[in-house]
């Protein structure tokens, strides 16, 4: 089973490179709909799969100066806190149970949703903020709103692993249109590498977390973003995009109705 779970981290990481969205996005559902790992292990191992997958790409960004540390650092205001009280309101559930499966079934679902909508939408988006990118409407509290953003993502993070990447982003563009994408994308990884690594830190507290299985993941995985990353240029981004789309609104579909 461990050549299986590596392929699939091959498999993840290779459409990571690829698009640069998809990590907990298809790694957590791909666990637990394809293995029949428990939900709660799936996300709390692939938290730190994720914490350790993108500690690599913020350090090259941030050595290149494509981190905005106060956007950063508004977003983890947020989130740190919202995530260690989720962590804390799981504990106080019953390890493993049917009421925790659902639960992180459903939010990963929604999650998956609402990432979906991130990537289709993502270009209207950013078009629409810099169209009314001056309206003191959208200035006046973009710090209050940069700090909520953070505590949803710290909610939807902890319970389902998904939502520190494509969602963050999107909500970057809206917030922050005038910044240069890839300062958006350096200052959103750099976000996600704290926060999931509290969030699955208190999942392993929890006993949710698999460690042999995040070794088997983590050695697929990191030659596919390798060989993912170096393809990139290759490949249609749109295309791949929406086939990425389409298989996270089927994949969230069947595990809300699980």
């Amino acid at each position: 089973m461990d050549w299986l779970y590596t392929l699939s981290g091959f498999t993840v990481g290779a459409i990571v490179g690829l698009t640069g969205v998809g990590g907990g996005s298809l790694m957590t559902p791909l666990l637990v709909l394809l293995f029949g790992i428990h939900p709660a292990t799936a996300v709390g191992t692939d938290l730190l799969y994720a914490a350790i997958t993108k500690a690599g790409g913020t350090t090259v960004h941030a050595r290149k100066g494509h981190v905005d540390w106060r956007i950063t650092g508004l977003l983890a205001s947020g989130s740190i806190p919202a995530s260690l009280l989720t962590v804390w309101a799981l504990s106080h559930l019953p390890k493993q149970s049917a009421a925790v499966t659902h639960i992180i079934s459903v939010s990963l679902g929604v999650a998956l949703l609402l990432t979906a909508c991130a990537i289709i939408f993502r270009q209207h988006l950013q078009r629409y903020a810099l169209k009314h990118a001056d309206d003191s409407a959208h200035t006046r509290y973009q710090s209050e709103i940069t700090v909520a953003i953070g505590i949803l993502l710290g909610i939807l993070v902890t319970i389902s692993s998904v939502g520190a990447g494509a969602l963050g982003v999107a909500a970057l563009f809206f917030l922050y249109p005038k910044l240069p994408t890839i300062r958006i994308v350096g200052s959103d990884l750099a976000h996600a590498v704290p926060l999931t690594l509290i969030a699955g830190l208190g999942h392993w507290a929890l006993g949710s977390v698999d460690w042999s299985l995040l070794g088997s993941l983590l050695i697929g995985s990191l030659p596919g973003i390798w060989i993912g990353s170096h393809a990139s240029a290759k490949v249609p981004d749109r295309f791949l995009r929406r086939i990425l789309a389409g298989m996270l609104v089927l994949i969230g579909g069947k595990l809300i109705t699980l």
